[in-house]
């Protein structure tokens, strides 16, 4: 029988120490339950995809799920520094989406309908023209109208993980680095969970590991429809030729969007030639499509610099319809999911701690209808539609 430095029994296992991870297991803690442990395959937490983020923080959502995430999402990490003592970074400077046709801005309208009725009343359609008085750097000759949600911003990853961790961490949540799940594996009732050093047995498992969901769920005999898409981000070098106030910017003609960071700004855009796999490299070439652009939309980018060491990438972590996958397993009992989020990791960490904690304690929760998100939706054909993803 193998023999491991550390033996421990948990209430709850949560695999991946990332947000989300961190967020689930404050909310965890904060409900009572503090027998928690959490396994962090790096020497860090925020290694993965946390690290990688762009940070954004958005209710601009046409789907109501994504919207009643998204506002406690928000509500949650601008009350951050006062729940917790340590800032988020969140700084609510909007995300302004330009439509470039009447199609384009007719979805923007029927979306802000379905915002204000979710009681999310600060997004507003906005004229060309107030938006070319806001903002002269920016070409608008195809642009038909606009949308601005003034809630909507960024914030700073690490911060918000940390701040959570260490949260927990002080109602005696263990956090364990180096942690890499070699197994789990069903004991009796509960499951064992194996590290190359520990082994943890635990009534109730969470996988919370981002892109590497599906090989977790591997391990209790589960096909997990969740596959890594790399997202490449470009920082520029100090830049003050548009303001640093300035929101999100999305071009919904191209999907091109930037935002101020420090005295740059941080350029994304998902490249449609891109496949899936775990690629963590970043490729020089995407300069270039991504200057070209951000260029057509700003000119005065043509004269922005970039440092290629300073861009990254990082992993999206994607199902077939763009949403998350929430609660219990149907096959696997005790075994819970928190994955999925395509790009909205971050954004809906603090809601999706919140969905799974009172899934584990108490088998429901209040904030979303949690049904729509199970696992058995891929192949009963009952997929969410979001089609507001960047």
């Amino acid at each position: 029988m193998a023999r491991y430095d550390f033996a421990m029994t948990a209430d709850v296992c949560i695999i991946g120490g990332g947000i989300v991870g961190s967020s689930i297991a404050w909310h965890l803690a904060d409900a009572g339950c503090t027998n928690v442990v959490v396994l962090e395959r790096e020497a860090h937490q925020g290694k993965g995809s946390t690290g990688k983020s762009m940070g954004g923080v958005r209710a601009q959502f046409s789907s109501e799920p994504n919207i009643r995430m998204s506002l406690y999402s928000i509500a949650f990490y601008a009350s951050f520094e006062e729940r917790f003592g340590e800032p988020s970074g969140y700084r609510p400077q909007g995300y302004l989406f330009l439509a470039t046709d009447q199609a384009k801005l007719d979805y923007l309208k029927r979306n802000v309908v379905l915002q204000h009725a979710c009681g999310r009343k600060d997004v507003r359609l906005m004229s060309t023209k107030e938006v070319r008085d806001l903002y002269p750097q920016l070409v608008l000759d195809d642009v038909v109208g606009a949308s601005f949600g003034a809630s909507d911003g960024f914030v700073d990853p690490h911060l918000s993980m940390t701040g959570f961790a260490n949260a927990a961490k002080e109602r005696g949540v263990k956090f364990l680095t180096n942690a890499e799940v070699t197994s789990v594996g069903r004991n009796g009732n509960s499951f064992a969970i194996h590290t190359a050093r520990e082994r943890v047995t635990a009534n109730t498992v969470v996988n919370a590991v981002g892109a590497w969901a599906a090989s977790i769920a591997s391990m209790v005999g589960i096909d997990l429809p969740v596959s890594p898409l790399r997202r490449m981000l470009v920082p520029t070098e100090p830049f003050d030729q548009f303001p640093h106030s300035a929101p999100m910017i999305i071009d919904m003609a191209t999907g091109f969007h930037f935002r101020p960071e420090g005295r740059g700004f941080l350029l994304a855009w998902n490249d449609p030639e891109e496949t899936p796999g775990y690629k963590l490299d970043f490729v020089p070439d995407f300069i270039e499509k991504i200057l070209d652009r951000a260029a057509a939309r700003v000119p005065a980018f043509e004269n922005v610099a970039v440092n290629p060491k300073r861009a990254w990438a990082g992993l999206y972590e994607m199902t077939p319809d763009h949403h998350p996958i929430f609660g219990e397993s149907e096959e696997v009992a005790g075994f819970f999911f928190a994955n999925g989020f395509s790009g909205h990791g971050v954004m809906h960490a603090p809601s999706t701690g919140k969905i799974t904690a009172d899934l584990i304690l108490r088998g429901d929760t209040d904030l979303v209808d949690w049904r729509l998100f199970n696992h058995t939706r891929f192949a009963e054909d009952r997929l969410i539609h979001e089609t507001a993803v960047l």
